[in-house]
């Protein structure tokens, strides 16, 4: 909440933050807690790792659905394993803590960030779905063709496509 700072010619945020060295501090007043944009940055960063992850696992799959010898197959799951557990789903922890993080620690609201957590959901289903994709190729057990992977290889496209648009444009404020 903004507030007046007394015998200031500007606006200050007020916040109860002890000893803080990464902020503009005015008299009793914080100009700017430089932590918001610590923890924004890192929640993009994580971001890009779990897109990252979402573009490429199923980019793996459809080469994985097309292969038939034993080694390229063998070679397909320790990478579709690593990427899974070793890079997206610590990239998804990370993004959802931080974002977490943002929307109740800083107060961020409105109608976009609703619609954003509507397709936050949706971008967690896909990696849940990423899961059960990963489990049927792990246990030899996939029945779909290379083509219906491709397809879902495009789905996080638009899902990043609308979260960066309500972000930055704030359509619904």
């Amino acid at each position: 909440m903004w507030a007046p700072d007394s015998g200031a010619l500007f606006f200050a945020v007020k916040l109860p933050l002890p000893d803080c060295r990464i902020a503009i501090i005015l008299g009793n007043s914080i100009l700017f807690d430089y932590r918001l944009l610590w923890i924004k940055s890192f929640h993009i960063i994580a971001m890009v790792t779990w897109f990252a992850g979402l573009f490429y696992l199923p980019r793996l799959f459809v080469y994985h659905a097309q292969t038939e010898d034993s080694v390229g197959v063998a070679r397909f799951k320790i990478m579709e394993r690593r990427l899974f557990y070793g890079i997206m789903t610590p990239g998804a922890i990370a993004t959802l803590a931080l974002g977490a993080w943002l929307w109740l620690g800083y107060g961020y609201s409105g109608n976009w960030l609703y619609a954003k957590l509507v397709i936050t959901g949706l971008v967690v289903a896909h990696h849940i779905w990423c899961y059960y994709a990963l489990k049927a190729f792990r246990d030899d057990a996939n029945r779909r063709s290379h083509i219906f992977y491709r397809w879902m290889n495009e789905v996080p496209v638009l899902y990043l496509v609308l979260i960066v648009v309500l972000v930055v444009v704030k359509p619904f404020s």
